[in-house]
């Protein structure tokens, strides 16, 4: 299995909603590594890694996210995949830049 890695910024009401949470449970069922955080901007950001057909089901989700969000936006850029084991909620906020 080749994986691949995606950088995914997601815009919309996302922070407060439990977007992180379900991310986790979401990515750790579809056996995918990577993490997400909240960013300072009001954003979330994650790093989704693994089976291509996985990780397009993902994104396929993070477009809708849990019920109390809305996505108004998905920003995604290929990256090389990195040397993750698990996938994990990173604490604290990433400035916006």
């Amino acid at each position: 299995m080749t994986a691949i890695a995606r950088r995914v910024g997601i815009r919309g009401l996302v922070q407060g909603v439990g977007f992180r949470y379900h991310t986790l449970d979401r990515a750790r069922t579809l056996g995918l590594v990577g993490w997400v955080r909240n960013r300072l901007d009001g954003t979330v950001e994650a790093w989704v890694q693994g089976d291509e057909a996985r990780v397009a089901e993902m994104l396929a989700w993070l477009k809708g996210g849990p019920r109390a969000a809305r996505v108004e936006r998905l920003d995604v850029d290929e990256e090389t995949p990195g040397a993750f084991v698990t996938f994990e909620i990173r604490r604290g906020h990433l400035s916006a830049s």
